[in-house]
């Protein structure tokens, strides 16, 4: 995977991919925008195409993402929560193994920051709130103190 940014005038940028293109437009939406906003779409991505796959089929999908950073630089996300709201044509135990499967296994994204970010979420299926602030299996942003290291002289 290959993105290349391009300074276009002001604080406006340009992001090519392979696929297409886009207009990074600071600070209307910043950077971090982007980034929250592209961990969600990783995981309702996958919450639509699970069910496909299955014959099934997900309606009124939305999926909010709560996160609380550092206040000091650099300001990483120190929790984030998912609150997944959706309709479909199965169980809320089939439901709620989509959600699961996303946010442990193919959301990408959602990996990539797990072992540094406490990661929850909620499900609501069909109206009816089946999961509530659940936390992920594994990662969980673990702050082991390893004490004072000593380092190589530079």
């Amino acid at each position: 995977m290959k993105v290349t940014v391009t300074h276009l005038d002001g604080m406006k940028f340009e992001a090519k991919t392979p696929k297409s293109s886009f207009i990074i437009d600071c600070p209307v939406i910043s950077p971090i925008d982007y980034f929250l906003s592209g961990i969600i779409t990783c995981s309702a991505t996958d919450i639509i195409l699970m069910p496909k796959n299955q014959d099934k089929t997900v309606t009124d999908l939305v999926v909010d993402g709560e996160v609380l950073r550092n206040e000091a630089h650099p300001c990483k996300f120190n929790t984030l929560h998912l609150t997944y709201n959706f309709n479909s044509d199965a169980d809320d135990t089939m439901a709620s193994r989509w959600v699961m499967a996303s946010l442990e296994t193919y959301c990408s994204t959602i990996n990539t920051i797990r072992d540094t970010t406490k990661i929850t979420y909620s499900i609501t299926h069909n109206g009816n709130l089946i999961k509530e602030n659940e936390a992920l299996i594994s990662g969980g942003a673990s702050s082991i103190d390893m004490g004072q290291i000593e380092s190589c002289p530079s």
